[in-house]
This record gives structure tokens, C-alpha cells and sequence, in this order.
């Protein structure tokens, strides 16, 4: 099973593909979508966009997991994380693929075993599970712990697909 991990952000987006096969997965592709300052809004969310359907065309996962829906108390963050959430779903139901969403609280505790894990802890489990050569940064190693998560959600049989 190829899985496609995002961890949405509007200026800086993980990314990552895992081929899961039984207990041991594998980090095929990962990396993130830096988007400078200088760009708008609409170019950030396009630039999501034409990512992740690259990557949906290039690697051709069966399934993509993306962090849910977090609480922030400024509007406009709010607003910017939905569009590139939005870019990035749009990607998605354009390759007609199945979609699942996973809490970062959830993610955390399926990768360190505790929800209140630091950024930090994320990369260096990241590294150690999937055996990696260097510690994945904050976002690819989010996009890394994602996609684990529905690995691990897929063996246990706890899915439900948006």
C-alpha cells in the first residue's frame, strides 16, 4: 500500500510517501513545499496544488492522510491553513483517491506514544522507524508521522475515509 502523507501549511507544506508493506514501512519520497513570502495567497495555494498532483501522478499512491483540522484563535491563519488545505484536497479528488484525516494529537501519540510529543521527538522517531540516514525536518517529518499513523491505522482496521 503507497501512502501519500501531508502536513498542510500555507507557506511551508510536508510531504511524504511511505510504501507500507506488513509491520515495516518504507519512506519512498519526502520533502516540503517552501513557499517564499513574496508570493500571495491564491500562488501558494496553487503551487500546493500543482505539487501534490505531481506527486499523485509520479508516485501513484493509494491512499493520502493529511493532519486534520486544528484550533487556532486568529482568523486569518484559520483562513490561510483552509486554503492549503483546500489546494491539497483539490489535488487529491482530482485523483480520485481515498482521503483520511488524523488529529496531530493521534499522529504524535501512534509514532512516540504520547500525544504531547515536541517537534523534535517527531523527526528523531521518524528517523529511527524508518531507519533514515538524517533527521527529517519539522514538516517532512509531520508528513512522515501521518502517513505511519494510517499505516498503522490500515493494520489495526481503524479507518474512515472522508
Amino acid at each position: 500500500m503507497r501512502i501519500l502523507g501531508i502536513d498542510p501549511s500555507v507557506r511551508c507544506t510536508g510531504y511524504a510517501i511511505l510504501e507500507s508493506v506488513g509491520k515495516t514501512p518504507t519512506a519512498i519520497f519526502f520533502g516540503k513545499i517552501q513557499n517564499p513570502p513574496r508570493l500571495t495567497q491564491a500562488e501558494c495555494a496553487f503551487r500546493i496544488y500543482q505539487t501534490i498532483r505531481g506527486l499523485i501522478l509520479e508516485y501513484r499512491p493509494e491512499e493520502v492522510a493529511m493532519e486534520g483540522v486544528i484550533y487556532v484563535q486568529n482568523t486569518r491563519t484559520a483562513v490561510a491553513l483552509g486554503g492549503a488545505r483546500g489546494a491539497a484536497m483539490a489535488a487529491i479528488g482530482e485523483g480520485n483517491l481515498p482521503f483520511f484525516e488524523y488529529p496531530a494529537k493521534s499522529v504524535k501519540k501512534a509514532v512516540t506514544g504520547t500525544g504531547g510529543a515536541q517537534k523534535n521527538q517527531v523527526g528523531f522517531m521518524m528517523r529511527a522507524i524508518l531507519g533514515l540516514k538524517e533527521t527529517p525536518g519539522p514538516d517532512e517529518a509531520d508528513a512522515l508521522a501521518i502517513a505511519m499513523a494510517h499505516a498503522q491505522a490500515r493494520v489495526i482496521g481503524r479507518l474512515k475515509a472522508e
